[in-house]
């Protein structure tokens, strides 16, 4: 009887904790980069328009290999703000972690050249975001961040 008591409280046990995973781990991005680049866009950047770039600027841009890249949209400023989005679908995701490394050092050298004349643009690229799920790298550097991070959770970040 102990043993059937054990057997069913380790089964519950498990159960809870797989019920108690988060949703987040089950969904998966859909969302074209250049529709995610442009909500992000339009829901956290107050300070700066953003524009478009070509996939040849966006390749000099980040030094992404565009042959392992199967979608993306980058959106910049004019250069008054750090402000910019970036959205990266890469056909594997074996590709993902070198373009989050790049974008890491995207973030250094942007706040290495904004603190020499803008210490408050320098600051804001500190808490850029960064984030991969799946096949997506995403950085966002905005206005709102919480703002930012609640649409990216919602995507499937």
């Amino acid at each position: 009887m102990k043993r059937h008591i054990s057997f069913l409280l380790i089964a519950m046990l498990l159960l809870s904790t797989t019920a108690c995973k988060s949703s987040k781990e089950n969904k998966e991005v859909t969302e074209m980069p250049a529709a995610l680049a442009e909500k992000l866009a339009a829901e956290t950047i107050t300070t700066d328009p953003l524009n478009s770039i070509a996939p040849e600027i966006l390749a000099s841009t980040y030094f992404v290999d565009m042959e392992q890249i199967e979608d993306s949209s980058a959106l910049l400023g004019n250069g008054a703000t750090s402000c910019e989005i970036t959205v990266i679908k890469c056909k594997e995701n074996t590709y993902t972690s070198e373009v989050k490394k790049l974008f890491e050092t995207r973030v250094k050298n942007q706040a290495d050249l904004y603190i020499t004349y803008n210490a408050a643009e320098a600051k804001r690229l500190d808490s850029a975001i960064i984030k991969i799920s799946g096949n997506y790298v995403v950085l966002c550097v905005c206005d709102d961040n919480s703002k930012a991070e609640s649409i990216l959770t919602e995507a499937g970040f």
